[in-house]
């Protein structure tokens, strides 16, 4: 076991993804999921305790509190799914039971609920099976389970409040109670819903408030759905039964997450809003008091990017005094109920619960020496400065471009960031981090100040940069990787620097005389880590090899494998006691030094994803771990009694800041400023308060009216809507039968050519056959035939040669005899290897053949299936076609249930305008009492007009700036009469380039029919010279089908006088089109030239009267349409246009 072990002590992130993932425990104290760990913090003395995580599990899914906030369930993703529940009034938060989905398989439980008597849980658990667990969680007891659907998610589950037997489930198209009941879950309603339901929650032991992905609050009672309202609407609810509820367009906000409590319920309203809505004196009503948004963030380069999140959570505190919500871009927010109250005239804004966290990777972590402070940077283009003393979040800004790496300087005062294509050095300021100096370093992965912060390395692939701090120039350029470098060390002295890369090399470099001076090269690993012991004499490094390797004169000298978990990044303590690692599954290992022998280590849950960067503080106190689930953990070192290591010598940290001189001397100017304006704003206030009296009686006189003239325009606009939908409902009608006779038409046509492909494919296939075992058969007896012949032919040899033995044993002695024997049998053995050979080429050869013929079937039946394909296609086009009919139906459905809806909202306006009488009647008794303010006010008059002269003589200017941009308004409108102008000449070159396209056309589709009726000439060629090829045995009728052929195909008349019309049409086709062109180019310069003269004219003659200018305009039409007449395309186009304008100027 490890001597030095590190202890949980704060955590900055959240954990997103995981349902209800945002829980109140008590007053104060808040519980929320971060890294692999759910998190008690609270918020007055900003202390945390950690719940960990279970081993080895891949994703945590949801949470849920009991309602007497004593338990704890946990919903994690691993092997198979299981939920944890812990005891949180114990200490450590003591692991109660384990439960999971027992015999049936189950991956994941997306939601949870406890009952109001927190003795039964509920689970349900994921796709495709959506089973719903119904737990005595105590006993580890399942009374029933159920399945809640097969096609859509589930988004929440919950207990009646009143009734244990009673649970909800909503989700896409779900919305369906259950109720216990002789060991079973039956259902007890009967409502089909079609909308995509995110949220709900009891308001009473009968009514549930369900909220939409389309921005509708849905009211069930008794499972029948009864009212419905928009939550963007600030009128009341309105009846509606279950039977035909309104459609609604998709562009409203998704209510994600809805809350009730004691008044009424609060529920997300769209991207960073809350709306809180109250029961009113009416029976069954609510009303949307208070809206409540996300404040945009000053610190960010898009400030309104903050107002876009999403809220994912919300929940409120035993008393209702705060109401807390999480975002899906990982922050917490938080308000005090009563001051959203209070703030009746002003926007009410959430506020950070704990600080501002990363929203995404974590790519960069560093600390300094002279401070507490740490630097982080991530893919969310945000650098933030912490406090690990404090546990603060002290600075923090957004930039434009990732940031990949950043480096902090020993005194705490300077940072370098590593961006994408350069790297920037920047100074920490009071409230800004300000960049002062620019490096061209690209794509900086890593980098770090000396531990004497007069020098700076920065990565560049696999070259490393050292820069000097103070002047700022390149001092080394150390070269030798092949591959990219993943992290370097500085030695304690400065003297030597430590890189290791994805090449496999650990190389350690002089940084006076830029050489290396040892290195160490494994190619089968990619290092990712590398750290230094505190005497620079051993140095550790972890990679892809799932080791951690101690290196020392360039020797690997022990090797701790890591049982197939992969090292990332590793750290070393100054005392040189303890080694840290992180995992690619988002542990922690402490390690002792000297490295055991066998495998000894503390293992540690940390983070939810592999961890990126790993530090020790410098007085050994702390160990800082940075991950891919973008948050940050501080660790407690400790030694195995308990106590923290042992310091050197007292660190003391200091307490200057960096300020500009401007920054400075603006704030001292702002407080005079703010100083002036203050006294200013008392005069002003006194002003404001007659003006207010006078705008008042103005204002109810304006409400009168206003109220009359809109109830008027809602009635023409209601009759002006009803003619509209009978319109549309004719238009549609006849719509949908035109497209079902083009849709079975269409059916008709396909399936016949389909039908006729299919069946010429398929006697293709069956010929094909027929010849593959008509050759395999031929093949076969070929081969048959060879071996008996060479059987025979080995038989005749063997007698022939063993009657010529016999005869020369008889003639000859015994020893010759003998060495003619063995002659002969080595004759025979050559002659059986020659015939087998022989019979084995025979062999293959055929065998090949049949292999061929083999692999042309298959690619014949290959071909059948694409067909076979290719007709399935078309049926799902046709299938389509009837789904593209169903739509058009529901989309009818869709806009009857619109016009319901518009009359719904007319039926809310009149209440509007009721409502409005009484609030007149309310102004009426105002007016009354402003009267008698009145009469205090004039009193204050006579200090009121030495104001008023002063104001008379600041108006006198603008009055002179007025006339001035009254001029600019006129000049601007004679350039818009220009633009007009130009317009009108574009008009009418688009016109003449619209008639060279039809003519161009017509041309394109004579050239596709001649391409058409030479394809088929050659089509009925091809066939007729296929029926040629049938007499290749007969000589005389080969001739004859030939002569046939030439006499009916090649005719010398035709050619040649298809070749010369061909060539007389090309060219008046191009002597045409020149003499188009240049008429219109003419024509062009004409118009040009004529509108000057026009414009002159015109002015003229309308002095003169509408009479004369028209028959002015009719002869000066006249003289261009015979202008035009030697064009005939342009011709009939401008002649059609002069008749409608003599029509026109006919009826003036």
């Amino acid at each position: 076991m490890a001597a030095v072990v590190a202890q949980s002590h704060h955590i900055f992130g959240l954990r997103t993804g995981v349902r209800n993932n945002l829980l109140f425990f008590d007053e104060q104290t808040v519980i929320f999921p971060s890294g692999n760990n759910c998190v008690r913090y609270n918020i007055d003395q900003k202390w945390q305790r950690f719940i960990p995580g279970t081993e080895r599990s891949h994703s945590m899914q949801a949470l849920a509190i009991s309602a007497n906030r004593r338990y704890l369930a946990v919903a994690e993703r691993g092997e198979k799914g299981t939920i944890t529940v812990y005891d949180l009034q114990h200490e450590q938060s003591r692991k109660r039971k384990v439960l999971t989905g027992g015999e049936v398989a189950v991956q994941e439980f997306v939601c949870m609920a406890f009952s109001p008597d927190s003795k039964y849980l509920l689970g349900q658990a994921g796709g495709p099976e959506w089973t719903l667990f119904y737990w005595v969680w105590e006993k580890h007891k399942v009374m029933a389970t159920v399945k809640t659907t097969s096609t859509g998610p589930i988004s929440q589950v919950s207990f009646n409040p009143q009734d244990n037997t009673q649970i909800c489930v909503s989700g896409n198209g779900v919305f369906k109670l259950f109720r216990y009941a002789e060991g079973a879950l039956k259902q007890s309603n009967a409502v089909k819903e079609t909308q995509n339901i995110l949220s709900h929650a009891w308001m009473s032991e009968e009514r549930v408030i369900a909220g939409t992905e389309t921005g509708r609050l849905l009211v069930f009672e008794s499972g029948d759905l009864r009212w419905e309202m928009s939550v963007t609407s600030k009128a009341s609810t309105q009846e509606k039964k279950s039977e035909d509820a309104p459609s609604v367009p998709a562009s409203l906000p998704r209510v994600t997450a809805i809350t009730a409590y004691s008044k009424g319920f609060a529920c997300s309203a769209g991207p960073g809003t809350v709306c809180l809505f109250e029961k009113t004196e009416e029976k069954d009503n609510y009303r949307r008091t208070r809206e409540i948004k996300i404040p945009p963030d000053p610190c960010s380069n898009e400030p309104s990017q903050a107002e876009q999140q999403e809220i994912t959570t919300l929940c409120i505190s035993p008393s209702e005094e705060t109401l807390a919500t999480s975002t899906d871009r990982g922050q917490l927010y938080h308000i005090t109920l009563s001051s959203a109250e209070m703030s009746k005239g002003e926007q009410a804004q959430f506020e950070f619960l704990s600080h501002s966290f990363h929203s995404s990777v974590i790519t960069g972590l560093s600390i300094c020496m002279r401070k507490p402070l740490i630097a982080t940077c991530s893919l969310d283009h945000s650098v933030r400065i912490w406090n690990f003393e404090t546990n603060a979040l002290e600075l923090y800004k957004e930039f434009q471009e990732e940031l990949y790496s950043v480096a902090l300087h020993p005194s705490g005062l300077f940072i370098v960031v590593g961006f994408s294509d350069k790297i920037r050095l920047m100074n920490l300021l009071t409230d800004d981090i300000r960049t002062f100096k620019e490096f061209t370093v690209r794509g900086c992965r890593e980098c770090a100040f000396s531990h004497g912060g007069h020098m700076f390395a920065a990565v560049n692939g696999n070259v490393i940069h050292i820069y000097s701090t103070t002047t700022f120039n390149s001092i080394l350029n150390l070269k030798g990787h092949n591959g990219k470098v993943r992290s370097i060390a500085w030695s304690a002295d400065d003297s030597h620097l430590v890189s290791c890369g994805m090449d496999g090399a650990v190389y350690e470099w002089n940084t006076l005389s830029g050489k290396r001076e040892s290195e160490s090269v494994l190619k089968s690993c990619s290092y990712t880590g590398v750290a230094l012991s505190p005497e620079t004499k051993s140095i550790f490094a972890v990679g892809s090899d799932c080791t951690l390797k101690e290196i020392h004169d360039c020797q690997i000298l022990r090797e701790v494998v890591s049982d197939d978990v992969l090292y990332t990044t590793i750290a070393m303590t100054h005392s040189g006691r303890a080694l840290f690692t992180g995992t690619a599954i988002g542990t922690v290992r402490a390690i002792k030094y000297p490295l055991p022998l066998q495998k000894e280590w503390t293992e540690y849950q940390a983070h939810s994803a592999p961890i990126t960067k790993m530090v020790v503080t410098f007085d050994d106190q702390y160990l800082l771990t940075v991950s891919e689930d973008g948050c940050l953990l501080i660790w407690k070192i400790i030694d195995k009694e308990g106590w923290g290591l042992k310091r050197d010598k007292e660190m003391t940290y200091a307490e200057e800041i960096l300020i500009t001189k401007s920054d400075l001397e603006e704030k001292n100017q702002i407080m005079l400023e703010l100083k002036t304006r203050v006294e200013e704003l008392k005069m002003e206030n006194e002003y404001q308060l007659r003006l207010k009296d006078m705008t008042y009686n103005e204002k109810i006189k304006d409400l009168t009216e206003k109220f009359t003239q809109q109830m008027e325009s809602l009635r023409t606009e209601n009759k002006v809507l009803k003619t509209e939908t009978e319109k549309q409902e004719v238009v549609h009608h006849e719509a949908l039968i035109e497209v079902m006779e083009r849709h079975s038409k269409e059916q008709q046509d396909l399936e016949s050519t389909n039908n006729q492909k299919l069946m010429l494919e398929y006697e293709k296939h069956q010929e094909l056959q027929l010849k593959s075992q008509q050759m395999q058969e031929s093949y076969e007896e070929k081969l048959r035939q060879l071996e008996d012949s060479k059987v025979r032919a080995l038989e005749e040899i063997t007698q022939f040669y063993e009657a010529k033995i016999q005869e020369k044993v008889l003639t000859l002695g015994q020893d010759e005899s003998w060495q003619q024997v063995r002659e002969f049998e080595e004759m025979t053995k050559q002659m059986e290897e020659d015939t087998d050979r022989e019979l084995q080429d025979i062999r293959v050869k055929y065998e090949r053949k049949l292999r061929e013929e083999k692999e042309t079937n298959l690619r014949l039946k290959g071909e059948t299936g694409v067909m076979k394909k290719k007709f399935s296609s078309l049926q799902r086009e046709i299938d389509d076609r009837n789904v593209e009919i169903e739509k058009l139906k529901v989309e009818q459905q869709k806009l009857l249930a619109f016009i319901k809806s518009l009359e719904k909202d007319i039926l809310g306006l009149k209440r509007g305008i009721q409502e409005s009488h009484l609030t007149i009647q309310d102004k009426d008794k105002l007016i009354y009492d402003l009267k008698k303010k009145n009469q205090e006010l004039e009193k204050f008059k006579f200090v009121l007009d030495y104001t008023v002269k002063d104001l008379k003589s600041k108006i006198e200017p603008r009055e002179n700036d007025i006339k001035e941009l009254k001029g600019q308004i006129q000049e601007m409108e004679g350039e818009l009469d220009q633009f007009h102008k130009k317009n009108t000449q574009l008009e009418l070159t688009i016109a003449n380039l619209k008639l060279k396209l039809k003519a161009t056309d017509k041309e394109m589709h004579k050239e596709m029919q001649r391409v058409r009726d030479v394809e088929a000439l050659v089509q009925k060629f091809k066939t007729d010279l296929h029926n040629c090829v049938g007499f290749i045995q007969e000589p005389k009728k080969l001739k004859e089908s030939i002569r046939n052929l030439y006499e009916r195909y090649v005719q010398q008349s035709d050619m040649v006088g298809g070749v010369g019309v061909d060539t007389d049409i090309q060219r008046e086709y191009s002597r045409q089109r020149e003499h188009l062109e240049k008429n219109v180019a003419s024509l062009k310069k004409k118009l040009a030239n004529e509108t000057e003269v026009h414009q002159a004219v015109k002015v003229k003659m309308m002095k003169a009267g509408k009479h004369s200018l028209f028959f002015f305009l009719y002869s000066e039409l006249e003289t261009t349409n015979t202008a035009l007449a030697s064009t005939p395309c342009l011709y009939y186009s401008f002649h059609s246009f002069c008749e409608t304008c003599f029509q026109f100027f006919k009826e003036i």
